[in-house]
C-alpha cells in the first residue's frame, strides 16, 4: 500500500508496472452512475477486455472499506455496484469517505489522481466533465479540469460531456496548460457527436505520432495532463434532430427540477436516456470501447 495505506495496487498491476509493462486505468462512475444497471458491470468488464485486446493491462479503480483500490476484480466490481447510494468520489469527499471506511466510484478526477499515484499514465474514459451551462450563476466547473491541471495522466475520452459549455472548457483547459490532442480528428468531440465545432491543439492520425507527443509532454514536466479527444465512431454517432431534441428537454428538466452540483451530470444522463430511448446507452457504449481500445494503444505506444 502507499498513500498512508488507503491505495492499494492489486498484484497484478503492481508486477505490470514494476515490468514497465502498459497500463491503462478505468473509472468506475460509469459502473454506478454512467450506465442503467446491469450495463455497468457487464460494460466494465468488456472494457478490460477491450484493454487488453490492445496489449495493455487493466486497472479499474474504485474505492472499498475506505480503501482506494486500484485493480479491482471482477467480484469487487460487482460488490460496489451493489453498494446502495454509493457517492461519485472526486478530489473534495475521496478522503472523508476513506474515514467512514465506505464504498465509492471514482469519478475521472480521482481515477486520474489514483492513476499518477500508482504510476499509471493512461486512463480511458466516456467523456470528461469541464464547466457547467450557466457556470456565471452557480459556479459549476467540474474537479475532472482541476485534476487534470494537477497530474501527468493522459485522459482518452469522446470530448467532454454533453450536457457542459464546451468552449468554455476548451478555454479551461488551455488555461490550465492542458494540451487536447485530437485522434483522427480536427475538432473536439461532443461525446455523442463526433464534432462541437470547435478545434482540438493538434491532430494525430497515427498512435505512435500520438505517442510520441505525449510522451513528449511528460518529459516537458509541465505538471499537466493531456486530453486524447478520440470521437465516437461515426456508426454509433447520434443523429443531430434526436441530439438536439433530447438535450434540450433534458436542461429544461433539470432547470425545472433544481437540480445542482454532483447530482446534475446524472440526472441529465439520465433524462437523456429516457428521451432518447436505447440510442445514447448504444452510443455511449461504443464510444467507451473505442476509448478503451486506443488507451491500451497508447499505453503500449508509450512503455
Amino acid at each position: 500500500m502507499t498513500a498512508s495505506g488507503r491505495l492499494q495496487v492489486a498484484p497484478t498491476v503492481a508486477a505490470a508496472l514494476a515490468s514497465g509493462a502498459p497500463v491503462v486505468a478505468l473509472e468506475t462512475t460509469l459502473v454506478t452512475h454512467g450506465l442503467p444497471p446491469p450495463d455497468g458491470v457487464r460494460i466494465a468488464a468488456l472494457l478490460e477486455d477491450d484493454v487488453r485486446a490492445s496489449g495493455a493491462v487493466p486497472a479499474t479503480i474504485g474505492v472499498l472499506a475506505g480503501v482506494v483500490r486500484v485493480g479491482l476484480s471482477a467480484s469487487d466490481v460487482e460488490r460496489l455496484a451493489a453498494t446502495a447510494d454509493v457517492p461519485k468520489l472526486n478530489l473534495s469527499n475521496l478522503a472523508a469517505c476513506l474515514a467512514r471506511g465506505g464504498a465509492g466510484s471514482t469519478t475521472v478526477a480521482a481515477t486520474v489522481w489514483a492513476a499518477h499515484a500508482a504510476g499509471i499514465r493512461v486512463m480511458a474514459t466516456g467523456g470528461i466533465g469541464g464547466v457547467h451551462r450557466e457556470v456565471a450563476e452557480t459556479g459549476d466547473v467540474s474537479a475532472d479540469l482541476t485534476a487534470l491541471g494537477r497530474f501527468a495522466v493522459a485522459v482518452v475520452c469522446a470530448g467532454a460531456k454533453a450536457v457542459l459549455d464546451l468552449p468554455r472548457t476548451l478555454e479551461a483547459l488551455e488555461t490550465l496548460g492542458v494540451p487536447v490532442l485530437g485522434f483522427g480528428t480536427d475538432r473536439f468531440p461532443a461525446f455523442y457527436r463526433r464534432d462541437s465545432g470547435r478545434p482540438v491543439d493538434a491532430r494525430f492520425d497515427d498512435v505512435a505520432d500520438l505517442s510520441r507527443a505525449v510522451a513528449l509532454h511528460f518529459e516537458l514536466r509541465t505538471g499537466t495532463g493531456v486530453v486524447v479527444a478520440n470521437p465516437v465512431p461515426e456508426a454509433h454517432e447520434m443523429p443531430q434532430h434526436l441530439y438536439d431534441a433530447a438535450l434540450a428537454g433534458a436542461l429544461a428538466d433539470a432547470a425545472a427540477a433544481g437540480v445542482r452540483g454532483r447530482a446534475v451530470t446524472p440526472f441529465l444522463l439520465d433524462r437523456l436516456r429516457e428521451r432518447t430511448g436505447a440510442r445514447s446507452v448504444a452510443t455511449n457504449v461504443a464510444l467507451l470501447r473505442s476509448n478503451a481500445r486506443l488507451a491500451g494503444a497508447l499505453a503500449l505506444g508509450l512503455t
